[in-house]
């Protein structure tokens, strides 16, 4: 059309400047300057044609456009704004103008004739360009230059095009950093990439050289900002870059034009494209430079080489006309695998990773064992997939990667050590990726930690001597680099512990180890922190080269480690130390420089230790005099743990003979710190530091000797050292003695040495009464004068003198020595001192006044103690640990006195302890203490108001609840809080549900009832967001409540019935927890399975905080009460009506019960409690609860909660046979009933064997039951059928074993149908549930009697019925769980049956309604679906293709022969629409996943009907192999609609008539095993960059191109 416009115009006037004139007066709209460009491309074309010369009147006329429109008109749209990074009309109207105008520009310039234009113009553009003015400016200066650059001249105006071509590869690659527009200086980049760089490309060799040196240059601009940009340049000029086949690329020709396939960089940009570009165009960018590079090389045939970076490894790329089979099959697939990661869908990908193995295979040289392709490329791919959003991907990259090693050897590359230290440890950091597989068991183990284990060992193991330092040195550092969740750092830790011994590593290696360690101190998870250290000692005793570190470095890298979590003597870790240090003894370096702590290096471990303990005990010469603070603890734990160490390695060593060599060796690294303490009674010029070293050295030694996981004395060891300090008892206690009475303790770092002096008189006390207390021993001889002085310096204190800071200091020493003694003598009545009457100490302490601050002290002090060191503490913590202590001191006398505590204070007009007697005002002292106490420091008032409550809860109940309210406070703001929260929390719980306090409470039914009740449920709460707290509060009151008597059976309950609902709150307790709280929990069952192995288990407690011990507190419990005991009884029963009540509700609620569900596991948990409570109940009470147990079963519920209510009808049937009247009731129930339940009780009918047992007249029960199985085998449901033929075949047989007579006439019947069902013919669904049910768990194997007991409920009955394995709870958890003692009575273990081998089965029971499915009878088709084989016909003389004919027929429609299977479709609208479109298009029939579909709303508003007009046919996901064999049978070509390696373009596909359409999932598309099944694949041919359309589209497009065929077809028939 232009051309004829331009044609018409030229036609009109033969003068050109007439026009061209008109043209450019007028505004310059977008039309007009498209018509000016019009109208000079068609006087070019015209000049062209007469040979032009440049003279005339149209050279002149365009010269005049040219300067005296165009360029003003450029200029004027140069500076206005373009419209912002969207943009709107405005400025796209002016991106049309510029365009235009251009267009014209370069026009104008070649009918000019001359090159003075040209050049003018583009030098013009090139200044605004490099003048770095708004984007607007560079837009069209871009677009001047792209259009009259191809005019310049190559060798005149070469240093122009130069220039340009420097500025434009600059504008592309984003040099210029000074625009602050993103999206239009995207664009200008864009278009200087795409417009202006090819236009210049066609300029000649020298331009494209200038553009190809900037791009290769070494200081070309790199990064990964900069791929993108890169690869748009090179993509842009992608057919200049490489050579055009059949072009001359002689050598002379070579240096015209560049080879890019011969630069390393351009190799390096397409790789890092590939692998790094977030953007989908960038890869796809990188994927066509790759592909026309190979092509280009096969095309031209010529060996080409590109020259490797680095080393002597192969080039990044190369060619040979030899290899051009392999190298084509490699590159093929290499992209395919690159194309189909695209996809970013698991299902599509894992297919292909196959190929990923033969990249490998190609790659490899077999002759030599050398890499034939550079590594990098393989790496590319990984890469790839660890940058995927989805995780699944990521985790299949990493385990594929992992995998490498175990089937093939590959050559060592530096390529594979960078990325093993880069990208995959980068991956590895990602706590999902090691989740166990499924099916896997708790506890067994992460798949991917455990493959990591066994690549790092084969790695490390094949690579070179000289590079395995360096390697391993780099893998830890990276370790360090940044935060490490707790189970990647574990499991990396453990992969490096088992790496085979080498002397890899020296003091660098080290230390980064030390760095490691620390970083695993980050972590919550104490469990695996522990073990994370364990691996990590074990792998330095591996690694490091002993040669190149010395006993002080090995010291100091000890001392990262924390004893109480990982390092505790007498682990297998401690002992692997021990043998580590006696082998390498000798050979340690011995440094010639001194080391940190000041001690010259020694090679013998004995010698270095001596030296050690001997340095320790030395005054440090920077000790300036009395009142300096006390050391840090870091070096006596260093020297304790060194000391000991050295203990046990000598002990290794000599033998059983030879125990006395051990004596004296230990003997002589502690003589001299006996020596010191020796003297510290008589020598009164000690240097104070030097005590504190010596005491701080002792309570270390006494605190680490013990043995983990043993007792004391079978430890030589620690035997030895309590009797070495037994030697120094008396003069350690006179100096402590003197210390804390004789004013000497004056300042607040003294605070510090108070603490120090109480811990060793503690440890003494300890080890006094381990060996036997004696009166008058030395500790004896010092708690009297320690207490009476104490006790004298507060009364002197209480005088009225001036508070100095000294006198104040005292005070406090002299309060928390009473504590000590207080907390010592309760825990030990050997020190009681005084008789038991309360004696001038108790009325002391009584009478103190609680909560009294201590007063400041006076003004010119403040500055002196202001400004001692950070070791001070503040005032404030001073008071509180004042007040502390005085509450320590209450507790102890509350508890020996609480005999003497009144109900009220009227009792007492002048008490002798007014603390004790006065128990209203104590007790709201306590009150006082929690609001001024910090939180750590509550804990002695908790125990106060256990003692106080019970007392004044009748006369002063409002005080009572008011205690509990605040102390509730305190324990939920101390919830975030792992430290101290738990001991407060167990104070907590133990003085608000003490006993006492509940009975009490109970019994008045009070204000404290109601809000024991409202803290318990607050707890319950908590515990839902903090694993262990319900834990704390069940264990308590079972505990409280059953184990006060030696016979739990004569234990009464009285007050536990008040509160049944906390036992029914733990019977069904338990949380969903979100995946990684799942997998923190799995990781940390796995390393518990470890046992011993792992020291972590041996040194830390396991607290039972996991939420199964709430359940199996709560279970044991109900297992130790008796039917025998009244109050036993009643309290089960009325929690079994709470149960059954709870189930109601439960089952009543409208959330969906979808399996495993929090609402499913409720009610499973619900149904396992009133298992364990069956053997309690009697026949009186059943008659209260068994319509509720049969009501259960009408309901609809989960496969495993069916089999717990089946297993509870058949225990009380066989144990009161009297209730089968109303069992035979439960099938004569309405039909509405019967059609969702049915089944459970034809389940109940199928043990009939076992309910019978204690039946002693059998007759008339089977004969009932045989009606009722015959009945419903003809049932219009399958299911209900095939439970009905499984009754029928257990009855049959019990009735011919016991020779029933009456039944003789249904003997034909009975045994042909059984006959008919056994020998059913073909392969069919039927045949196969019929086989399947028989063999299921519950009626092949599963005895209702036998199996009873605590395994089959928990463990095994949940495992085989599909239960998510959080449910699962191991026997062996209720065996060590021992706060509840077992009862040997109940049944523990499982009884001799199979039971607990079996896996799984595939069968699970089915609430289907009888209408399910049959929704037609007036074909056969609908009656095939009521038969047996859901959809399998055997009649031979009807097939599909005639039912659906016939049906056709009766609706009056033409029909196709197309098939379209929609089974795999989700969503109801897809298959909605899809229906929709197959009745239009007259498919023969739509196959579906389910007909319960067309209900939907969602379903039926895109369908609008055509459900009624087209066959719709039911066929499941599971039985669509089946159907797909069956088609092809028939003579149908099944088509998959699927993007795959082969898949046929649907262009180029011709359907045959009778075509079976399978369509994918929404997400997964085909399954892999589906694909296997089809004879074509046919994929949509794409233009865009999203890779995949809707599953409805993708549908809709090959049913019409089907049709489209057909009619062709019949069309030409026809004619």
């Amino acid at each position: 059309m232009e051309w004829v416009l331009a044609e018409t115009l030229l036609s009109q006037s033969r003068d050109p400047r007439v026009l061209l004139g008109a043209l450019c007066r007028g505004e310059a709209s977008a039309e007009r300057v498209e018509t000016l460009c019009f109208l000079l491309q068609r006087l070019e074309d015209e000049e062209a044609r007469r040979g032009g010369g440049g003279a005339g009147a149209v050279p002149e006329a365009a010269r005049e456009v040219a300067a005296g429109y165009l360029v003003p008109l450029l200029r004027g749209l140069r500076w206005r704004p373009a419209g912002g990074s969207d943009p709107g009309p405005l400025a796209r109207h002016r991106r049309r103008v510029l365009r235009a105008a251009s267009a014209a520009l370069r026009s104008c310039a070649r009918l000019a004739g001359g090159p003075q234009l040209a050049a003018a113009l583009a030098e013009e553009a090139l200044r605004d360009l490099l003048a770095g003015g708004p984007v607007p400016g560079a837009e069209a200066a871009v677009e001047v230059l792209a259009a009259v650059g191809p005019c310049l001249r190559p060798r005149e105006d070469g240093p122009l095009l130069e220039r340009v071509a420097q500025a434009a590869l600059a504008l592309a690659l984003g040099a210029d950093g000074n625009r602050d527009e993103a999206g239009p200086a995207e664009d200008a980049a864009a278009l200087a990439a795409g417009r202006l760089l090819p236009a210049l490309g066609q300029c000649g060799g020298a331009v494209l050289r200038a553009v190809w040196g900037g791009l290769v240059a070494a200081g070309a601009p790199s990064g990964p900002g900069h791929v993108g940009p890169q690869l748009l340049v090179l993509s842009a000029l992608a057919e200049r870059l490489l050579p055009e086949p059949g072009a001359d690329r002689g050598p002379g020709a070579g240096e015209e034009e560049p080879d890019a396939r011969r630069c390393w960089r351009f190799w390096r940009t397409v790789q890092a494209g590939l692998a790094q570009a977030q953007d989908a165009l960038t890869r796809k960018r990188a994927r066509y430079l790759l592909q026309r590079a190979v092509e280009v090389s096969a095309e031209l045939g010529a060996h080409c080489t590109c020259g490797p970076q680095e080393g002597n490894g192969p080039s990044l790329f190369w060619w040979s006309e030899k290899k051009k089979d392999e190298l084509l099959k490699f590159w093929e697939n290499y992209i395919l695998i690159m194309e189909t990661l695209e996809g970013n869908q698991i299902h599509v990908i894992k297919p292909v990773l196959p190929k990923l193995n033969s990249l490998f295979e190609y790659a490899v040289s077999e002759e030599n064992g050398c890499w034939l392709v550079h590594p990098s490329w393989h790496m590319c791919i990984y890469k790839r997939m660890f940058e995927s959003e989805n995780k699944i991907l990521t985790k299949e990259g990493v385990i594929h990667f992992l995998e490498l090693y175990e089937t093939k050897i590959l050559p060592f590359s530096p390529e594979f050590s960078e990325f093993i230290i880069g990208p995959l440890m980068d991956a590895l950091s990602e706590s999902s990726l090691y989740i166990r597989s499924p099916g896997q068991l708790i506890g067994s183990g992460s798949p991917l930690g455990l493959k990591l284990q066994k690549f790092l060992a084969t790695y490390v193991s094949l690579l070179p001597e000289e590079i395995k330092s360096s390697f391993l040195l780099k893998f830890i550092q990276k370790m360090t680099s940044r935060h490490w969740c707790a189970i990647p750092i574990l499991f990396l830790s453990k992969a490096l512990a088992n790496v085979p011994r080498c002397k890899a590593l020296g003091i660098e290696g080290l230390l980064a180890l030390r760095d490691v360690l620390q970083c695993t101190m980050t972590t919550h998870q104490i469990l695996l922190r522990g073990a994370a250290q364990g691996y990590l000692l074990q792998t330095a005793m591996n690694l490091v080269d002993v040669e190149k570190v010395s006993l002080s470095d090995v010291s100091t890298f000890l001392m990262s480690l924390r004893q109480e979590e990982s390092l505790g003597r007498g682990t297998s870790l401690w002992t692997e130390l021990c043998d580590w240090l006696r082998v390498n003894e000798s050979c340690f370096r011995r440094a010639s420089a001194y080391s940190s702590i000041g001690l010259p290096e020694t090679s013998s471990l004995n010698a270095y230790v001596k030296n050690l303990v001997q340095e320790y005990i030395k005054s440090p010469a920077w000790e300036t005099g009395e009142d300096c603070f006390m050391p840090d603890w870091f070096e006596a734990k260093l020297v304790a743990m060194m000391v000991l160490l050295a203990v046990d390695v000598e002990g290794m060593k000599t033998q059983y003979s030879e125990k006395r060599r051990t004596q004296n060796v230990f003997r002589i690294f502690l003589d001299p710190l006996l020596e010191s303490l020796t003297k510290l009674g008589t020598n009164a010029y000690m240097p104070l530091l030097r005590t504190d070293r010596g005491l701080q050295l002792l309570l270390k030694l006494l605190h680490n000797c013990l043995l983990r996981g043993s007792s004391a004395q079978d430890d030589e060891v620690f035997t030895l050292l309590q009797s070495f300090v037994m030697s120094t008892t008396e003069s350690v206690s006179e100096f402590i003695l003197r210390r804390l009475t004789m004013n000497e303790l004056s300042s607040v770092s003294d605070l510090d040495r108070c603490h120090l002096y109480l811990m060793v008189l503690t440890e003494l006390i300890n080890i006094h009464l381990k060996v036997g207390w004696k009166r008058g021993n030395p500790i004896w001889r010092v708690i009297s004068p320690l207490q009476n002085a104490s006790i004298r310096h507060l009364q002197e204190m209480d005088s009225g003198q001036e508070p100095t800071l000294a006198r104040q200091i005292q005070r406090v020493v002299s309060m928390a020595a009473l504590a000590m003694v207080c907390e010592a003598v309760d825990q030990t009545p050997e020190l009681q001192l005084d008789c038991p009457d309360a004696g001038p100490t108790e009325r002391f302490l009584s009478s103190l006044p609680l909560n009294h601050t201590l007063q400041k002290p006076r003004t010119e002090e403040q500055s002196s103690f202001f400004e001692e060191s950070s070791a001070s503490q503040g005032w404030g913590k001073i008071v509180a640990q004042y007040i502390h202590d005085q509450w320590v001191c209450l507790s102890f006398l509350l508890r020996k006195y609480h005999t003497l505590i009144p109900v009220s204070e009227g009792d007492v007009p002048e008490p002798v302890l007014p603390a004790i007697q006065r128990p209203v005002r104590t007790l709201q002292s306590a009150l006082g203490a929690l609001t001024v106490l910090p939180s750590d420091r509550v804990l002695p008032v908790f125990h106060c108001m256990k003692v106080l409550v019970p007392k004044l809860l009748t006369s002063s109940e409002s005080l009572c609840v008011e205690s509990f309210d605040m102390a509730w406070k305190i324990i939920s703001a101390l919830s975030n809080t792992q430290l101290i929260f738990w001991s407060n929390l167990k104070a907590f719980v133990q003085f608000v549900f003490d006993t006492k306090v509940l009975t009490i409470a109970a019994k008045i039914k009070g204000q404290a009832y109601f809000k024991i009740k409202e803290i318990m449920y607050k707890i319950i709460e908590m515990s839902a967001v903090k694993t262990g707290v319900f834990n704390t509060l069940i264990s308590y009151c079972c505990k409280s409540w059953i184990v006060s008597a030696s016979d739990v059976s004569q234990v009464s309950l009285s007050s536990a019935k008040h509160y049944s609902e906390l036992v029914l709150e733990a019977c069904i307790f338990g949380t969903v927890f979100r995946r990684d709280q799942r997998l923190t929990q799995d990781v940390q069952t796995y390393i518990e399975n470890l046992g011993h192995d792992c020291a972590a288990n041996t040194v830390i407690e396991n607290t039972k905080r996991e939420d199964h011990y709430v359940r199996i507190c709560a279970v044991k419990f109900l297992c130790l009460l008796h039917g025998s005991n009244v109050s036993h009884k009643l309290f089960m029963e009325d929690l079994a009506i709470k149960l059954l009540d709870k189930d109601d509700l439960v089952s009543k609620c409208r959330t969906r019960h979808y399996v495993n569900s929090q609402q499913h596991r409720l009610k499973n948990r619900i149904w396992q409690t009133l298992l364990v409570l069956f053997p309690s109940f009697d026949q009186n009470f059943l008659n209260r609860i068994i319509d509720k147990i049969f009501q259960a079963g009408f309901i609809n519920n989960q496969a495993s909660i069916k089999y717990f209510i089946e297993w509870i009808i058949i225990l009380i049937l066989h144990k009161f046979p009297q209730f089968l009247l109303k069992f035979w009731d439960c099938f004569s129930y309405g039909e509405e009933n019967l059609k969702t339940s049915i089944c459970t009780f034809l389940s109940v009918l199928s043990h009939l064997d076992i309910i019978t047992q204690n039946i002693p007249e059998k007759k008339p029960v089977l004969k009932q039951a045989l009606i009722i199985a015959l009945q419903q085998c003809f049932h219009p449901n399958f299911s209900v059928r095939l439970y009905a033929l499984v009754a029928l075949k257990k009855i049959w047989s019990m009735c011919k074993a016991l020779h029933i007579d009456e039944c003789d006439a249904l003997t034909s019947v009975i045994e042909s149908s059984l006959n008919q069902v056994e020998n059913m013919p073909g392969t069919g669904n039927a045949k196969k549930n019929w086989k399947r049910i028989q063999e299921h768990f519950f009626f092949a194997t599963f005895h209702p009697v036998q199996d009873y007991c605590l395994e089959t409920i928990f463990y095994i009955l949940p495992r085989l019925s599909g239960l998510v394995e959080d449910e699962w709870i191991a026997i062996g958890k209720f065996t060590r769980f021992t706060d509840i003692p077992s009862d040997a009575g109940f049944q523990w273990y499982l009884s001799p049956t199979h039971l607990c081998e079996l896996k799984p089965g595939d069968w699970a029971q089915q609430d289907v309604g009888s209408h399910s499915g049959e929704a037609d009878s007036q074909s056969e088709w609908t009656d095939v679906q009521k038969k047996i084989i859901p959809w399998k016909n055997n009649a031979p003389d009807l097939d599909l293709e005639l039912v659906f004919q016939d049906r056709v027929a009766k609706l009056g429609k033409s029909i196709s022969r197309l098939i379209v299977v929609a089974s795999l479709i989700d969503k109801p609208t897809n298959v909605g629409g899809l229906c929709r479109t197959c009745e239009v298009f007259g498919a023969s029939a739509l196959v579906v996943g389910s007909l319960q579909c067309v209900t939907d709303k969602q379903f039926q508003g895109l369908s609008v009907s055509a459900e009624q007009w087209l066959p719709l046919v039911e066929v499941k996901p599971p039985q669509l192999i089946d159907f797909l064999q069956q088609k092809k049978a028939e003579g149908y070509t099944v088509i998959g609609v699927e993007q795959t390696a082969k898949s046929v373009d649907l262009t180029q596909y011709s359907f045959p008539e009778r075509s079976l359409l399978l369509l994918g999932n929404e997400r997964e598309g085909i399954p892999a095993n589906l694909i296997q099944q089809l004879d074509v694949c046919v994929e949509i041919p794409q233009q865009g960059i999203i890779r995949s359309l809707n599953v409805h589209v993708s549908g809709a497009l090959l049913i019409w191109e089907y049709t489209r065929q057909q009619l062709l077809r019949h069309g030409d028939t026809e004619s």
